[in-house]
C-alpha cells in the first residue's frame, strides 16, 4: 500500500478517536436536556472562541474557496472579507440574544421568537430555516469529504463509500454527546483548518518559486494583448483582466451570471457577503448563543479569532493557493504561453488535463497541492488530509447537532409529547440529529448535480432570519405579522433568483448583478416594516417591550459612550461600502495600473494591496463595535435566571 495512504488512515484513526472520546464523555455527562441540547449552558471561554470560529468556516472555506478564487482571480477574493461579515452579524445578536436566553430560559431560537411574538407560525419557520439550511450544507460538506478521500487514497474508496462511512463517525459522536462533543471536537478542527490551510499555502508558494516568482506569473497572467482584450481568463469593461479587478460597481444584465468581465461587481461582492452573514445569523449560532456560560467569548472570537486570524490566512495564504495553481500545471493554456514561468509539477495528478476540464474542475485544486507532497512527505500528505476532513465536518457537526435540538424542543415538545422529561427529549434529539444525517446523505447521493445549488440557497435562507433578530433584538416595533409575511416573502424571494428556480424565471440567476441573498432581504424586511406599520397592536407591544426594557437595563451603552453611536454607524457603513460595497471599485487602480505590473506600489496587484488595507480596517472596525461599543461584551450587572434548570420547561407562547 503506497506510504501516503497508510499515513492518512494513521492520522484519520486518532482524529476519529478523539471525536469518539468526545462523544462519549459528553454522552456521560449529559445528565439533562439543556446538558445535551445547549451542554448545559457551561461551554468555557476557549472552547466557544474556537469552536465558533470551526462552525463559521467549513470545509468551502478549505476546498472551495481556494478554487473560486484559482478560476475566477482577486475578483472573487473579495469573498475572503466573509472571515469579518459572518462574525459581524454575531456582534449585532449574540450577546443579546444570550441575555434573552439566560434570563427566560431558551434552548432554540424557536423558543425565543414563539414566545417573544406569542406565535407558533414563528418557531415552525425557524425549524423550516434550520432543515433547509442543515441539510443540503451538510450534504455539500459530506460529498465534499468523500470526493477528497476518492482522489487521496487513489480511488481506492468511491466518493459515496467514502461519504457514508466518513459521516458515520460524525454521527456516532455528535448523537451521543450533544453540543457539549460538538464543542470540544471543534476546537481541535479548528486548529486543523487554520494550520491546513497556512501549510497548503506555503507548500503553493514553495513549488511555484517564491513570492517574486509568483507576482511576476500574476502579471503574465493578467496580461492584456495587443487587441485589448486579457490574454488568460475575462475582459472587465474597462480593458482589465478580471482576474485582478471587478468588473464595475453594478451590471444592468437579466442574469448577474452572464455579466461582462466576471459576475463580482461591487453590489455582487456585498450582497453574497449578506448571504454568508447567514451563517452566524442561521438558528444554529442562537443555540451557540445560548450555551455560553457568559459573553466574555463572544468578542475575541468575532475580533481576534475570526477577523484578525482566520481573515489574515484568507488573504495570504488562500490567494497563495488559488493563484498559485496557475503556475504549477493546472492551466495548460497558461503552460503553454509561458512555460518558463511554471514549475509543471500537478501533469502527473491531473493526468495532463487542465483543471477546469477535470472530473471536480476547480474543487480539484487543493486535493492536488495537497498531492505534492505525497512522495517527499507521506506523512504530511495524511495530516492535511485530516485537516480538509476536520474542516469538512465542523460546520455539519454543529448544525447536525441544533437542528436535532429544534426538532425535539419546537416541534416534538411543543405539538405531541408536551411533557417529555429530559430522558425522552434526549433520546428524541438523538433521533433528530439521525434524521438530519440521513438526509443529508440521501441528498448528496441522489441529488449529485444540484448539490452545489442546494448548499448556495442555504447561507441565503439563513440571512432572512435578520429581521425576526432585529425585531427580538433591537427593534420592538416590528410586529409577529411583519416578521412572519416578511420571512415568507424572503425565502420566495433568495428561492428565485438563485439557479435552482430562476432557471423557470424570465430574469434569471442573480439578476442586476445582485445575489439572491440581497433580492431576498429586500423584500424580507421590506415587507416586515411596511406590514408591521399597518399591524400595530398596543397590548402586544407591551408584552414585547418586556424583553426590550430587559434588553435596555442590561445591554444599554452607558451614557458616556452614547456619543460614539454616530461615529460606529460612519465606520460601520463605510467599511460596507468601500470594502465590499460599491466603493471597491477604486482598489482596481489605485494602487498601480492593472496592466502595468511596474506600477504595482507594493509589489502585488492594487486589488490585493487593497483588499488587505480593508481587511485591516474592517478588524478595527469590528473592535470598535465589539469592545468600545459594548456589542459583545460582558453586561454590567448579572443575569438573573427565571428559572434553574429549563429541561423540562414548556415555554409558554402567551408569556416570556
Amino acid at each position: 500500500m503506497d506510504a501516503k495512504i497508510i499515513w492518512l488512515f494513521v492520522f484519520v484513526a486518532l482524529y476519529w478517536g478523539y471525536c469518539i472520546f468526545w462523544g462519549i464523555k459528553g454522552a456521560l455527562s449529559a445528565r439533562t436536556a439543556s446538558d445535551y441540547f445547549i451542554a448545559g449552558r457551561k461551554i468555557s471561554l476557549w472552547v466557544f472562541v474556537l469552536a465558533a470560529t470551526a462552525t463559521s468556516f467549513s470545509g468551502w472555506t478549505f476546498m472551495g474557496h481556494p478554487g473560486l478564487l484559482y478560476r475566477d482571480g482577486f475578483q472573487y477574493a473579495y469573498a475572503s472579507f466573509y472571515a469579518v461579515t459572518i462574525p459581524f452579524t454575531g456582534v449585532i445578536f449574540l450577546k443579546r440574544q444570550w441575555i434573552l436566553g439566560k434570563r427566560f430560559g431558551f434552548v432554540t431560537p424557536g423558543e425565543m421568537l414563539s414566545s417573544y411574538f406569542k406565535s407558533d407560525a414563528i418557531r415552525l419557520l425557524v425549524v423550516l430555516v434550520a432543515l433547509i439550511f442543515s441539510i443540503p450544507y451538510l450534504g455539500l460538506q459530506l460529498r465534499a469529504s468523500g470526493f477528497l478521500f476518492n482522489v487521496l487514497t487513489d480511488g481506492m474508496l468511491d466518493v459515496e463509500t467514502g461519504m457514508w462511512l466518513l459521516s458515520a463517525v460524525v454521527l456516532i459522536y455528535v448523537a451521543s454527546g450533544g453540543l457539549r462533543a460538538v464543542a470540544y471536537v471543534d476546537t481541535l478542527q479548528a486548529i486543523l483548518l487554520a494550520l491546513g490551510i497556512v501549510a497548503i499555502g506555503i507548500i503553493a508558494v514553495n513549488y511555484v518559486g517564491g513570492w517574486t516568482k509568483l507576482n511576476e506569473g500574476i502579471a503574465a497572467l493578467t496580461s492584456i494583448g495587443p487587441d485589448g482584450q486579457a490574454m488568460f481568463g475575462k475582459t472587465t469593461p474597462d480593458g482589465y483582466s478580471g482576474y485582478i479587478a471587478i468588473p464595475g460597481v453594478i451590471q444592468f444584465v437579466s442574469d448577474g451570471t452572464k455579466a461582462v468581465g466576471g459576475a463580482w461587481t461591487g453590489i455582487m461582492v456585498l450582497t453574497y457577503m449578506f448571504a454568508l452573514m447567514g451563517i452566524q445569523s442561521a438558528p444554529a449560532f442562537s443555540m451557540w448563543a445560548f450555551s455560553n456560560h457568559s459573553p466574555k467569548p463572544f468578542a475575541p472570537q468575532q475580533v481576534w479569532a475570526s477577523s484578525f486570524g482566520i481573515g489574515l490566512i484568507l488573504m495570504t495564504f488562500t490567494a497563495m493557493q488559488g493563484l498559485g495553481g496557475h503556475f504549477l500545471g493546472a492551466d495548460l493554456k497558461f503552460l503553454a504561453a509561458h512555460p518558463d514561468l511554471v514549475n509543471n509539477v500537478m501533469a502527473d495528478g491531473l493526468a495532463g488535463k487542465d483543471l477546469m476540464a477535470s472530473a471536480g474542475k476547480q474543487g480539484m485544486l487543493v486535493p492536488q497541492l495537497i498531492h505534492l507532497m505525497a512522495d517527499a512527505s507521506p506523512w504530511l500528505v495524511g495530516l492535511l488530509s485530516v485537516c480538509a476532513l476536520a474542516a469538512m465536518q465542523s460546520t455539519g457537526a454543529a448544525y447536525m447537532s441544533t437542528a436535532g435540538g429544534m426538532l425535539t424542543r419546537d416541534v416534538l415538545k411543543r405539538f405531541i409529547m408536551p411533557n417529555a422529561n429530559h430522558t425522552q427529549q434526549k433520546l428524541w434529539g438523538r433521533v433528530g440529529v439521525a434524521f438530519i444525517v440521513l438526509a443529508a446523505l440521501v441528498v448528496a447521493t441522489t441529488a449529485t448535480d444540484a448539490l452545489v445549488l442546494l448548499g448556495g440557497l442555504a447561507v441565503a435562507y439563513g440571512f432572512q432570519m435578520w429581521p425576526a433578530l432585529i425585531a427580538v433584538c433591537w427593534w420592538p416595533w416590528l410586529t409577529r405579522q411583519g416578521v412572519v409575511l416578511g420571512l415568507i416573502a424572503g425565502l420566495i424571494a433568495v428561492t428565485v433568483t438563485e439557479k435552482i428556480g430562476a432557471q423557470f424565471m424570465p430574469w434569471g440567476r442573480w439578476p442586476l448583478t445582485i445575489h439572491s441573498a440581497g433580492w431576498g432581504i429586500i423584500f424580507n424586511l421590506g415587507i416586515a416594516i411596511v406590514v408591521s406599520n399597518m399591524t400595530q397592536n398596543k397590548q402586544e407591544l407591551e408584552h414585547r417591550m418586556t424583553f426590550h426594557n430587559f434588553l435596555r437595563e442590561h445591554a444599554s451603552l452607558p451614557a458616556d459612550k452614547k456619543g460614539l453611536v454616530p461615529v460606529a454607524w460612519i465606520i460601520t457603513l463605510v467599511w460596507f461600502f468601500f470594502g465590499i460595497g460599491p466603493g471597491a471599485v477604486i482598489g482596481n487602480w489605485i494602487f498601480g495600473n492593472p496592466t502595468d505590473a511596474a506600477t504595482w506600489m507594493f509589489g502585488m496587484p492594487s486589488i490585493w494591496a487593497w483588499q488587505l488595507l480593508w481587511w485591516a480596517l474592517g478588524v478595527f472596525m469590528m473592535w470598535f463595535l465589539a469592545y468600545k461599543m459594548g456589542m459583545s461584551t460582558v453586561p454590567d450587572t448579572e443575569i438573573e435566571a427565571l428559572h434553574e434548570d429549563i429541561g423540562d420547561i414548556h415555554m409558554d407562547v402567551d408569556k416570556p
